[in-house]
C-alpha cells in the first residue's frame, strides 16, 4: 500500500458492463405481448441468456492473452548490465533493478509468485478489469482506505506525475515498471539499486514512497504495516541470484547458436557470381 487515504472516502459506483444491445428493446417489447402476464417477467432473463455471450470472470480476463502478455513474465525480464542504456525518459531494466522492483512487489503484497497478475491488483487485493489507465478507485479494508493500484501500488497523484514526466500511456506492466524506476530515481536511490545490494539505506530512501518498506528505525514512514528488513534482504538476494543465472543461461544459449558463414569462392566462378547476386552486388 502506498501511503494515504483518499479524502473522498468512497470510490465510483460499479456499473454493469454487459453486452446487451439496446436496439433489441423493440423486439423484446413486441414479444411480450404474446405471453400471459405471469410469464412476461421471465422473458427478458431468458432472452438475455440466449443472446448474450458468457461473461468472463476477472481472473479469466487477466489470464487471457493480450498484446501486453508474453510467454515470459515481466518479473524475469532483464537486460545485461553492459547492454543497459537509459534514455531521456526510459530506463533499462538490469537484473539488479528488476530484483529491487520484485522486492517492492513482495513488500507491497503484489508479488503473486512472479506472475503478471500482480500488475492488476487494487489496494485490498481485488483486481482491475482493465489496464487501460489507473483506475483511481478507493478500496477499503479494515482500518484503511486507499486508491493505490498496480504492482507498485501507485496512488493516483503519484501516477499522474510519473506518467506525465515519462510520457507514458496506459497502465500495463511495462509502463508500471518504468514509473517505479522513475520513483526510485526521484528518491535518490537508483545508484544504490545499481550496486546489486539490498541495504538498510536503500530501503530507508524508498520508505517515503512505499509504506511497506522500513525506515532505518524499522518502522513504516506512514505508520502502516511494514516488512522486516531481513525478509526483504533474503527475498532480494535470492531473486537477484535467480535473475543473474537466468541471464547467464540465456547468453550461453545464444552463444551456442550456429552463425552463418560466408562461403569462400574462386573469383570468376559460378559460386562467386551467385554470392554477389544474393548480396545485390553488380
Amino acid at each position: 500500500m502506498v501511503r494515504g487515504v483518499d479524502p473522498r472516502g468512497f470510490g465510483p459506483p460499479i456499473r454493469p458492463s454487459g453486452p446487451f444491445d439496446p436496439s433489441l428493446l423493440p423486439l423484446l417489447n413486441g414479444l411480450r405481448s404474446f405471453f400471459p402476464p405471469t410469464l412476461r417477467l421471465l422473458l427478458p432473463a431468458v432472452l438475455f441468456g440466449l443472446i448474450s455471450p458468457a461473461q468472463a470472470s476477472v481472473w479469466e480476463t487477466v489470464r487471457r492473452s493480450s498484446p501486453e502478455t508474453s510467454l515470459e513474465p515481466k518479473s524475469v525480464a532483464v537486460v545485461a548490465v553492459e547492454e543497459a542504456l537509459d534514455g531521456p525518459r526510459s530506463f533499462a531494466i538490469t537484473p539488479e533493478r528488476r530484483a529491487l522492483l520484485n522486492t517492492i512487489r513482495f513488500a507491497e503484497g503484489t508479488w503473486a509468485n512472479g506472475h503478471d497478475q500482480g500488475y492488476w491488483i487494487l489496494f485490498g487485493g481485488s483486481l482491475m478489469a482493465s489496464l487501460d489507465r489507473h483506475p483511481n478507485r478507493v478500496m477499503r479494508t479494515t482500518g484503511y482506505a486507499s486508491a493505490a493500484a498496480g504492482a507498485y501500488q501507485f496512488m493516483p497523484p503519484t501516477w499522474a506525475i510519473a506518467s506525465r514526466k515519462l510520457g507514458l500511456s496506459g497502465f500495463g506492466p511495462d509502463v508500471q515498471d518504468q514509473a517505479a524506476i522513475f520513483l526510485i530515481r526521484h528518491r535518490g536511490a537508483l545508484h544504490l539499486a545499481d550496486r546489486g545490494e539490498m541495504t538498510p539505506e536503500l530501503a530507508a530512501r524508498l520508505a517515503p514512497e512505499w509504506a511497506s518498506l522500513p525506515t532505518l528505525a524499522g518502522r513504516s514512514f506512514y505508520g502502516q504495516p511494514v516488512k522486516r528488513f531481513s525478509e526483504l534482504k533474503q527475498f532480494y538476494e535470492a531473486n537477484l541470484a535467480s535473475l543473474r543465472a537466468s541471464l547467464a543461461n540465456r547468453n550461453a544459449e545464444i552463444a551456442r547458436l550456429p552463425r552463418p558463414q560466408s562461403e569462400s569462392c574462386e573469383p570468376g566462378s559460378l559460386a562467386c557470381a551467385l554470392q554477389e547476386a544474393s548480396l545485390g552486388n553488380p
